[in-house]
């Protein structure tokens, strides 16, 4: 084992440091993680990235490992896999090498009490168990949209979320599933996961003058970009709902209500995976949510997402790749041995 734990630091906007620590030792109640793989986020975690988070708010109040205040440096991520190094007095050996995942930042070994892991299922590789957050986040979509047979789907953005969501929605009978992405990439990686159909959002004048890209029963905004709302709002037919998975942080939205939206009763609902949906809180709890989760990446093609593998120690040039060149990545993962 090293000696050393590596850790990522966003120090300031755009810097990454990785620094060294000695190794934590679990005290009584804790495990010690050796970290074999971690996701980095796309979306949320650029925004940490970029310095577009208002300065007063907590990182993730809902995790122990990211409650504190954002200010920097800082640490950050929620995709961690590894395997149980070290147990504490008061924890049972059975935990002893386990595969497990945990919400943690960047880091090659950290201490935690077993309630804060999941035990990755024997059929899922280290790769597969850190697509957990953004596949809970895309069964969360899925249940907040209640797609319906022979209805029309689209779904604006195709990063990580995106494609995952239209993994799921394909297994759906639909009439129609629908991407719109600006990068070729993704839009091509959609197709191979089962969307119907895929555009660039940029070329959307013309297209809506296209019953194509008209009159669909449920839409997704999932880009990131306040602008693709207006374009989502659009889409919808009559009636039709419009998810709201986006988080655009401090980006205003300027949106174009009046006329069809006006007329035309459309729901704008948000999705977050922090909590369930009042429709399902009755009989559905986070560890249900959880379960079909690992279920849905057990059946998943995962390599064609994972475009990007760097190790700990190069992890500027990761979040730099994902900064100045999205159009080549899609997933990228850090890797610890």
């Amino acid at each position: 084992m090293s000696t050393h734990c590596k850790s990522v630091f966003i120090v300031a906007p755009f810097q990454i440091e990785v620094r060294k620590q000695p190794i934590p030792h679990p005290a009584a109640n804790q495990v010690l993680v050796q970290t074999l793989v971690s996701a980095i986020s796309p979306g949320t975690e650029m925004l940490f990235y970029r310095g577009q988070i208002p300065p007063d708010m907590h990182a993730d109040s809902t995790l122990p490992g990211l409650s504190q205040v954002v200010s920097y440096p800082l640490q950050y991520g929620y995709a961690c896999v590894g395997r149980v190094a070290a147990v504490g007095a008061n924890v049972a050996t059975d935990w002893l090498d386990q595969l497990v995942f945990a919400f943690q930042p960047h880091q090659s070994h950290f201490v935690t009490e077993p309630p804060q892991l999941l035990k990755v299922p024997a059929n899922l590789t280290p790769e597969q168990a850190a697509l957990l957050p953004n596949m809970e986040t895309a069964v969360n979509f899925a249940m907040d949209g209640r797609p319906s047979i022979g209805e029309r789907v689209a779904i604006f953005g195709q990063g990580i979320v995106g494609l995952l969501t239209t993994s799921l929605l394909s297994q759906y009978p639909l009439a129609a599933l629908t991407v719109l992405d600006r990068y070729e990439l993704r839009r091509a990686c959609a197709v191979q996961g089962g969307a119907t159909q895929a555009f660039d959002p940029l070329n959307m004048t013309a297209q809506l003058c296209d019953r194509h890209l008209r009159d669909y029963d449920l839409v997704y905004e999932l880009s990131g970009s306040p602008a693709a709302l207006d374009q989502a709002i659009a889409c919808a037919g009559f009636g039709g709902r419009v998810i709201i998975g986006s988080w655009y942080c401090e980006k205003r939205a300027d949106l174009h209500l009046g006329g069809a939206f006006h007329r035309s009763r459309i729901q704008l609902s948000s999705s977050q995976v922090s909590t369930i949906g009042a429709e399902w809180s009755a009989r559905w709890d986070k560890a249900r949510r959880l379960d079909v989760a690992w279920r849905m990446l057990a059946q998943l093609d995962y390599q064609r997402l994972i475009t990007h593998r760097f190790h700990v120690e190069q992890a500027a040039a990761a979040y730099a790749l994902i900064d100045q060149q999205p159009q080549q990545a899609i997933q990228v993962l850090l890797t610890y041995e």
